[in-house]
């Protein structure tokens, strides 16, 4: 399929912020206990189900997180710089480079996926191709965690990012009602959604969604 036109200016934006990035983005261990608690609950759900794909990864620090909790995690993100940074960091974890709306991973092979805020970046119109995919990668049974910001049919246009650098990608903040839905309509069956308020250095409503595809 075509690349989306979305993706050149993900790409070229998290290129150019990575190593800021890395230095920045806390450690899952920093994390307000909440994410923490959700993040060892899908370990926990996924731990002996297969292999699970990290995606949207960034520098791997939440795929190494997942390891460390026994699971069978590897990343994939649109960015060769962040891979490049995931491989260094931890040589021993599988780092790809890939796209959410075309997965080089084959039908059913997953059991299970974290979209660990990596979506907002993708425009609402290719939201059903990228939850199709998740659908399309999951094994029965396979497990997945969405989180990410939420907010009322936002569209963020920011011009700088981590250390000042120059980007061009956009966020889309969708109300959770509509993220559930649509990943209904990918097949996928929702078993938890929960929103966390603006709470500390964190700005905007979280949305945290757990699903499975049946069996």
């Amino acid at each position: 399929m075509t690349e989306p036109p979305h993706l050149s200016a993900v790409r070229a934006s998290y290129d150019a912020v990575a190593a800021d990035y890395a230095r920045r983005v806390k450690e899952p261990a920093e994390l307000d206990p909440v994410s923490r608690a959700m993040l060892a609950a899908f370990a926990d759900l996924v731990r002996d189900r297969g292999p699970v794909a990290d995606l949207g990864c960034g520098p791997g620090k939440v795929t190494a997180h997942l390891a460390a909790l026994g699971v069978r995690a590897f990343g994939v993100d649109v960015s060769p710089r962040m891979i490049e940074l995931a491989r260094a960091a931890y040589p021993e974890l599988r780092f790809t480079v890939g796209s959410m709306t075309a997965l080089d991973i084959g039908d059913g092979d997953l059991g299970g996926i974290l979209a660990y805020y990596t979506t907002h970046h993708t425009p609402p119109q290719w939201l059903p191709t990228v939850f199709a995919e998740f659908h399309r990668t999951l094994a029965p049974g396979g497990r997945l965690m969405l989180a990410g910001h939420v907010g009322e049919d936002e569209h963020l246009r920011p011009t700088h990012a981590y250390g000042g650098h120059p980007v061009s990608y956009e966020s889309y903040l969708l109300p959770p009602d509509r993220i559930a839905d649509l990943l209904h309509r990918a097949g996928l069956v929702v078993t938890t959604r929960m929103v966390q308020e603006p709470e500390g250095e964190t700005k905007r409503q979280v949305g945290t969604f757990l699903a499975y595809k049946p069996e």
